[in-house]
């Protein structure tokens, strides 16, 4: 019987339309526009200024703290703009902007297509390399890599996770990742072994991957300590939590528990191979393989990009946007964020590009909540979907608190399976956000004053 995480889920049509187009390299742009926060934590501080010569690979921003992220050129050319630019929510944020002129690259970057498999680096050594090359969670979290490589005095790594759950709707980046670049993948996972000391890798894939499992499974036979799982297919498995729980049947606690606590570390399968390209080849996260897909467009496929990529060109390669396109998304359907100016550029996290017609788009109209109960059955944390909802609505921020908001994973099953089509999740968003944001300012005024 195929593994699963124990409560909630629900099961959305699969539409992995791109699951059998092999990656295509996507051609250098004329500019690329490269954000300064590109991960979780601290935006990092912009190293270049108007007029700098770049090459790719080049450090262009420094990590504004331990949990930030170095950022590094995509492009070799000149530096042009150091200022906000819009995002893919017409939101205005710290960017470098830069005008390609050639293709050079640092020299220290081995482009070779040889395997390394022999690691002979010490454990802080791994970690300090992958913190250099601004590696960071490539399934949409994007936490900084090097945060969760170091365990916290008092805890210990027991097993090492990789997700090739990929169970978001449309996506299949990490799919292909799997099937053509396994080797890569495989010796990431032995590097993120030795960097956490642990001898047990467990790579979960879901059954609708039949021929990665196939595949890694076979090559899993020559490294020592690595299994392949295969899971049954259940959204939102690719959840840390859930994840955790499908694959070894233990459970990470509510909040501040982490995965640590119960001897897990989980990074990503395209993290995998960034990391064995970061200690291996000395090469940063400078490129990542996205996802372009709909079901109006004329050529789904799934293409290794510069960041700062535009994503019009992407949309562009994949057809073009189709004249009944009503909506595009920046992730999948479940968990991603409709853009408003599709000229935003890729980023670390950017694992697809969605685009919807209009009349699959629009949501239907609220109606009032019949208690069916069934946003909670299907919430993989076991918490009150629309109880959660209402409390934000009404401003009742304590109470919301109270009812463990922050553990939300924002997965969408409770507005997915909504009878009603409540909003739930918009609501619980802006809940918990507010809730975090009173933390954080509670936590800092009882902090020692400097």
């Amino acid at each position: 019987m195929l593994k699963s995480f124990p409560i909630g889920g629900v099961h959305p049509s699969e539409n992995k339309l791109s699951r059998g187009a092999a990656i295509e390299t996507f051609p250098v742009p004329e500019t690329v526009t490269i954000p300064l926060s590109q991960h979780i934590g601290a935006p990092a501080v912009a190293a270049v200024a108007k007029g700098d010569k770049v090459v790719v690979g080049q450090v262009i921003a420094t990590a504004g703290g331990f949990v930030s992220s170095n950022i590094h050129s995509s492009v070799s050319g000149t530096v042009t703009a150091v200022d906000a630019a819009v995002n893919g929510q017409g939101l205005r944020q710290p960017a470098v902007t830069i005008k390609v002129e050639g293709d050079e690259w640092d020299p220290a970057i081995d482009r070779s297509d040889k395997l390394v498999r022999e690691c002979n680096l010490e454990p802080k050594e791994i970690i300090a390399k992958i913190q250099a090359a601004g590696i960071v969670g490539m399934g949409g979290a994007t936490f900084p890599a090097h945060v969760k490589l170091s365990v916290p005095p008092g805890k210990k790594a027991e097993f090492l996770i990789i997700n090739g759950v990929e169970c978001e709707p449309y996506l299949t980046s990490d799919h292909r990742v799997m099937l053509e670049r396994g080797e890569e993948l495989l010796v990431g996972v032995t590097i993120l072994m030795k960097a956490l000391g642990v001898n047990k890798a467990f790579i979960g894939i879901e059954n609708n991957k039949p021929d990665a499992i196939a595949h890694l499974t076979s090559l899993a036979a020559a490294y020592a300590g690595v299994e392949v799982v295969p899971l049954k297919v259940q959204y939102p498995q690719g959840g840390e939590k859930q994840l955790i729980a499908a694959v070894t049947g233990r459970q990470v606690p509510s909040a501040p528990a982490l995965p640590i606590d119960v001897g897990a570390v989980v990074q990503n399968a395209s993290t995998a191979v960034a990391v064995y390209e970061a200690v291996q080849k000395n090469k940063p996260l400078i490129e990542r393989v996205v996802t372009v897909t709909g079901k109006g467009l004329a050529k789904p496929g799934n293409f290794k990009v510069r960041i700062g990529t535009p994503i019009s060109a992407l949309i562009a390669a994949a057809g073009g946007l189709p004249e009944d396109a009503g909506k595009v998304i920046n992730g999948g359907p479940m968990m991603g964020r409709a853009m408003v100016n599709l000229d935003a550029p890729v980023t670390k996290g950017s694992s697809g590009v969605l685009v919807m017609s209009g009349s699959e788009a629009c949501r239907e109209a609220a109606d009032t909540c019949i208690k069916c109960g069934k946003c909670v059955n299907v919430c993989p944390m076991g918490l009150e979907p629309y109880l959660l909802s209402k409390l934000s609505r009404k401003g009742m921020w304590e109470q919301a608190e109270k009812g463990i908001i922050t553990d939300c994973i924002e997965c969408g099953s409770c507005q997915f399976t909504c009878p009603a089509h409540l909003p739930l999740l918009d609501f619980i968003r802006l809940g918990k956000a507010k809730v975090m944001g009173i933390i954080r300012a509670r936590a800092a005024a009882a902090a020692p004053k400097k």
